[in-house]
């Protein structure tokens, strides 16, 4: 059996401890300690090139650190990064449900990969359909879904093998309105129903404020502050936003429905610009 960390208490889900990562002499990430509580939801924040996608890259063992250490579920993500990705779901910007299949499809794809059995893969697909609110569009092609139906069903697919922590890299980027609050609900229903512990990076203070129990606004690769929202706002000012805070400890202001093909331009568009 493989053996946990040592030193993570039974109340974290992800730990790091001087975390960095350099890309020849520039340092992306700069010694970051974080510390997130199971069954919460914790926003990582920042400007472009703060360190945020970084961040998660490395937490879920698709790019390996620098120097430092973390852990996530209680295993190391280097020593033990097969197991880190045993108990994580990953949901990033680049659009990940392939528009040439039906939203079952996607699910079957996904159950495929990880391993499951037909039986079990039938049941979950299912579940997971009706949980996102895309029973009656499963057989749908999903290049014909809107904006937040795709992003449903990525959430989907991330929590097919039904993991304790999920990744969300700008979970509801390029959405109106109404299918950003739908994935919002989604993600609450997880995190309540079901214990899921989600850490997400947004640059929707809305959606900050909506969702996360606590947040660290990045800064130069740096963690300029922690804090829940309400302590965060309180810290600048009475009637502060989290507006106000970004800018306060983040050097800069904030500045940004569709089709899939206007799901898979404003993702490219974003991967693209950093």
């Amino acid at each position: 059996m493989t053996q946990r960390s040592a030193g993570d208490g039974e109340t974290l889900a992800i730990r790091t401890t001087d975390l960095s990562r350099r890309f020849g002499d520039y340092l992306a990430v700069d010694r970051l300690d974080l510390r997130v509580r199971k069954g919460t939801v914790f926003g990582l924040l920042g400007p472009n090139g703060a360190g945020k996608s970084t961040t998660v890259k490395m937490l879920t063992t698709l790019l390996p650190p620098t120097s430092g250490r973390a852990s996530v579920g209680g295993f190391d993500i280097v020593a033990q990064a097969r197991a880190v990705r045993g108990c994580i779901g990953y949901v990033p910007q680049m659009l990940s449900a392939d528009g040439a299949l039906t939203g079952r499809e996607n699910l079957r794809l996904s159950a495929a990969l990880y391993a499951m059995n037909a039986a079990e893969a039938g049941a979950r697909i299912v579940e997971a359909l009706e949980f996102m609110g895309l029973a009656e569009f499963g057989d749908r092609l999903v290049k014909t879904y809107s904006g937040g139906m795709i992003r449903r069903l990525e959430l989907a697919q991330a929590m097919l093998h039904r993991p304790a922590i999920l990744f969300l890299d700008e979970p509801t980027i390029g959405l109106d309105p109404t299918a950003r609050h739908s994935v919002w609900e989604r993600l609450i229903e997880l995190r309540d129903r079901f214990g899921v512990t989600i850490l997400l990076t947004t640059y929707d203070m809305d959606e900050a404020d909506a969702l996360c129990s606590e947040l660290a606004i990045l800064h130069r690769g740096k963690v300029a502050v922690t804090g829940r929202p309400d302590e965060l706002k309180a810290s600048v000012g009475p009637e502060a936003t989290l507006d106000d805070v970004f800018e306060r400890y983040s050097g800069g202001a904030i500045e940004d429905s569709g089709s899939y093909t206007d799901v898979r331009k404003t993702r490219a568009t974003v991967r693209r610009l950093g």
